[in-house]
């Protein structure tokens, strides 16, 4: 298994020499030409997926983490719309920044380059092969990508099509690497290859993010798991409080970008409160209240495992607290850094909560859902950051370039 990693690490150091230097024509023809064979191959993408959403059923894994798994039609038509999107979205790659020219009439900037080689580890939604792939390659990427056993046909099936493609169009389909085995040894060796591989992504839970961050001698960025909280505050607009709460929970309770804890003031009414825990019951969420919700409303009582937890489930634990510094302490000590929001009227505290919570995304009388990189404009992502080097929040396509300072003379030495 070592041999073949470090095989595969070199040819993506040689492929990642080819596509840095490409045009963003060729780019997007590549991208183009992706989304018009994932198409062709829909039947046979559907086949591979089927394979492991058969073994997940086998294994009883969750309907929300099914869900992650599953490919139909509509995943597809997604998957070719979001290639579009990277197609329409400005390629950075060459752009010049901070042009100056200095006293001595030396000219220079900073000029947008690709990284080099990336390496993601990943879990479960097949999607993310799609998603990195097409975003290293508009950026001039070489990727190497690991998943999850749980989506390993899928995953396999759609690298495939992508390696192919790229043959088409007389590229080298080594741009674009699956690490084909189920042998867990395949990360450890992959940790290790720090000469050829420029970045590691761990993307998953806690135990692959541990593993990855303690054995890697890559420079890691870390998307960690998603424990999001929407704190209600007694200053609330009630005509949109249930409906950012439901969506934030009940639209894919899955995802990273999910709510989790639900932390409402004390001084919001039972009544509101019992309209609340209703609502998430109609939308089949399981309530884990603590005392105070039980008295109001007849719910499971949370544990103290249950705080800061990332159920990926139709879970959520609810818990009232004293006043907004108990709501942004509660947050300091459970939150993931990931995703937390405030539903106020009080445009005071609003502010300070966007400036007091420490997360990637702090978000203001809206859903924890739009903490994506679709929906706020960046196109598809490499994941949501939870750390604050290279990258916070959403990584997108910019966040795949460094800077090279460049530097025209003209005959200037240095004194």
């Amino acid at each position: 298994m070592e041999k073949i990693i470090l095989e595969i690490v070199q040819q993506a150091k040689e492929a990642s020499r080819v596509i840095a230097t490409q045009t963003t024509e060729i780019k997007d023809k590549v991208l183009r030409s992706i989304g018009e064979n994932l198409q062709k191959n829909s039947a046979l993408i559907l086949q591979e997926n089927k394979k492991d959403i058969d073994e997940a059923e086998k294994l009883s894994l969750s309907k929300a983490l099914i869900d992650r798994l599953l490919i139909d039609e509509k995943r597809i038509d997604n998957m070719v719309r979001e290639l579009s999107n990277i197609i329409n979205l400005k390629d950075p790659v060459g752009e010049v920044e901070d042009f100056i020219v200095l006293p001595n009439a030396l000219k220079t900037g900073k000029m947008r380059v690709p990284i080099g080689v990336i390496g993601i580890i990943y879990e479960s939604r097949p999607n993310v092969t799609l998603d990195t792939s097409a975003l290293c390659i508009k950026s001039g990427n070489a990727i190497i990508l690991k998943g999850g056993s749980e989506a390993f046909y899928s995953n396999v099936v759609l690298a495939q099509i992508i390696r192919d493609t790229l043959k088409e169009h007389g590229l080298p389909e080594d741009i674009v690497q699956y690490i084909n085995t189920k042998d867990r040894k395949a990360v450890t060796h992959l940790l290790k290859q720090h000469e050829y591989i420029d970045i590691i992504i761990p993307r998953g839970g806690p135990n692959l993010i541990k593993k990855v961050v303690e054995e890697s001698s890559i420079p890691v960025i870390k998307h960690d798991a998603g424990v999001c909280h929407l704190y209600l505050d007694k200053d609330y607009d009630k005509d949109i409080a249930i409906d950012i709460i439901i969506n934030s929970k009940a639209q894919r309770p899955g995802v990273c970008n999910a709510l989790e804890c639900l932390l409402i003031h004390k001084e919001v009414e039972s009544e509101f409160l019992l309209e609340i825990i209703n609502a998430l019951k109609e939308n089949e969420i399981e309530v884990r209240g603590c005392s105070r919700i039980k008295e109001v409303a007849n719910v499971k009582e949370a544990t103290d495992d249950d705080w800061g937890r990332e159920f990926l489930d139709k879970i959520l634990a609810v818990r009232v607290v004293n006043n907004y510094q108990d709501a942004v302490d509660f947050i300091a000590r459970y939150s993931s850094q990931h995703t937390d929001g405030i539903i106020t009227s009080n445009y005071s505290k609003a502010m300070k909560f966007t400036q007091e919570v420490d997360s990637s995304a702090v978000i203001v009388n809206a859903s924890t859902r739009f903490n994506d990189g679709g929906q706020l404009g960046f196109g598809s992502e490499m994941g949501i950051s939870t750390q604050k080097l290279h990258v916070r929040g959403p990584m997108g396509l910019k966040d795949l370039t460094c800077c090279k300072n460049i530097i025209f003379g003209e005959g200037q030495i240095r004194c």
